[in-house]
């Protein structure tokens, strides 16, 4: 009987052990710090001088409405978009985003706003795009539409 007894002791100290060991403290492995991604995505961004490669609005193909444009993505957060004749500015980040309706509890934003009217072709792009990849030449966006839930992608390509 005292064998039966040592082996419970035995067992649950086991178990003990291995609940204790198995603690999530593994700070250099959170999932949701995102920080040194952000830093090398805006690194890539600020590297030169963009073009939209492919814009396709919920299967519409618009990609001819920015094939003029040259995009620049500063350092203090201003992007511009540039055709030689005129040029326009706005605002651009990236950012940690858990409050869209993508799977993952955390996923990284491309933020895109330019303060223009409705009717241009740059509202368009206005938007917390997720990125879909990026590479030192290629920054591949998705945005799922709200209205009609229609996929949008943006392709950036080194200039």
């Amino acid at each position: 009987m005292k064998h039966i007894f040592y082996i419970g002791i035995l067992l649950m100290l086991s178990f003990s052990l291995m609940s204790f060991n198995c603690s999530n403290d593994d700070d250099n492995n959170n999932p949701n710090d995102d920080s040194q991604q952000i830093a090398q995505i805006q690194s890539t961004a600020i590297s030169g001088t963009w073009i939209v490669s492919s814009y396709i609005d919920s299967g519409q193909d618009e990609t001819n409405d920015f094939s003029n444009y040259q995009f620049t993505f500063g350092t203090d957060g201003i992007i511009t978009a540039d055709n030689g004749t005129s040029s326009l500015t706005g605002t651009w980040s990236v950012t940690t985003s858990n409050n869209d309706s993508s799977s993952s509890s955390s996923d990284i934003d491309f933020n895109i706003f330019f303060q223009v009217p409705d009717t241009s072709v740059f509202e368009d792009l206005n938007d917390d795009w997720d990125i879909s990849s990026y590479s030192d030449t290629t920054i591949s966006l998705t945005d799922v539409s709200g209205g009609n839930g229609s996929t949008d992608t943006l392709i950036f390509v080194k200039n």
